[in-house]
């Protein structure tokens, strides 16, 4: 049978309320007390019920993760940071799948049926429906990775996008590359056109630099792999900046398989500075964007408008860096 608040209080020889003002997050109960009652549960076993406490502090301390993009190994990383966050500073982690045919409405229905005190939305697009949906409700959203449309008004992190094909560009030119490629996922997607803005716009500063541009309709290996099997049927650039690293790699695989050499007859480089992209056997030059930073920066925010949730959106942008291995060529070339 199952200890309950009153065996500790008998146990402890104190009141019901002592015990549960123990176990409340920032109700007055003085040290000794405490030090009392934690001994008699500790001793009798005592568990606190979350569930049933969550209706006298009307907090569940349930945090919805949400995600559309289960496909890409870059959100596998993001999910362990998030979940290993929130955990640490007594808040858990709901994990809900946004992908493909899921109705945004019925998500935030669910996430209202499990009283879930904020939402974190992890991807590239905030679905407007969702995003709609979800603040009907009442539940405060923070958009991470990514960037909503401009007429979603929610909180956002996530990293300089634009600035990111700036440096993306730059570093090709600064290679010598002559004829440039830029290859995103989803054509409609924010981020995406973000980032080819900046390499654009960078790249447009150089009449003499052939330019071209591919949409892989998603980030995944397969999408990345077909789309760069279909450019090398015609004549091709002599290097591609990818707008995810998970693109680059499904790409590397299909220049490889052409009996092409990357960096020597194609350079590449990625986006995210995903684990992955380090490995020996793929060494992938990409733009780093600081993962952790945004994910501590978004748990931050969270505590923040769970405090107060009339807060003003806002966005935050962090800055990236490239990181260099092997898959660009290493000098200039004349």
């Amino acid at each position: 049978m199952a200890v309950t608040i009153k065996d500790v209080a008998l146990h402890a020889q104190v009141s019901r309320s002592a015990v549960s003002r123990t176990f409340t997050d920032g109700a007055s109960v003085s040290d000794k007390m405490r030090k009392k009652v934690e001994k008699s549960s500790d001793l009798l076993g005592y568990r606190p019920n979350l569930l049933a406490r969550s209706l006298t502090t009307n907090r569940t301390k349930l945090i919805g993760l949400i995600s559309n993009n289960y496909k890409n190994p870059f959100f596998f990383e993001i999910f362990d940071l998030f979940t290993r966050g929130l955990q640490d500073i007594g808040l858990r982690p709901l994990l809900v799948n946004l992908t493909n045919d899921e109705d945004p409405k019925a998500c935030a229905e669910l996430l209202a049926q499990y009283s879930v005190d904020a939402v974190i939305f992890m991807g590239s697009e905030l679905h407007a429906g969702f995003s709609t949906a979800i603040r009907q409700k009442d539940i405060p959203v923070v958009h991470s990775f990514g960037r909503p449309a401009d007429d979603v008004q929610v909180h956002t992190i996530s990293v300089d996008d634009k600035q990111c094909g700036q440096v993306a560009a730059q570093t090709l030119l600064k290679l010598g590359y002559k004829s440039v490629g830029f290859i995103g996922g989803g054509s409609t997607m924010q981020v995406i056109n973000d980032r080819l803005i900046g390499f654009e716009t960078e790249i447009a500063k150089h009449p003499d630099i052939k330019f071209c541009k591919h949409f892989a309709g998603t980030h995944s290996f397969v999408a990345g792999r077909n789309t760069m099997q279909k450019i090398l049927e015609k004549p091709h650039a002599d290097a591609y900046f990818f707008s995810d690293d998970i693109l680059s790699i499904g790409a590397i695989s299909a220049i490889q398989d052409a009996g092409l050499s990357v960096p020597n007859d194609i350079g590449v480089i990625g986006m995210n500075n995903m684990e992955m992209a380090g490995w020996n056997n793929i060494s992938l030059t990409t733009i780093h964007q600081p993962t952790a930073q945004i994910v501590s920066s978004t748990i931050e925010l969270v505590e923040a408008i769970m405090e107060d949730q009339e807060r003003h959106p806002e966005t935050r942008l962090f800055s990236c860096m490239l990181v260099e291995r092997s898959t660009l060529r290493s000098n200039p070339k004349n």
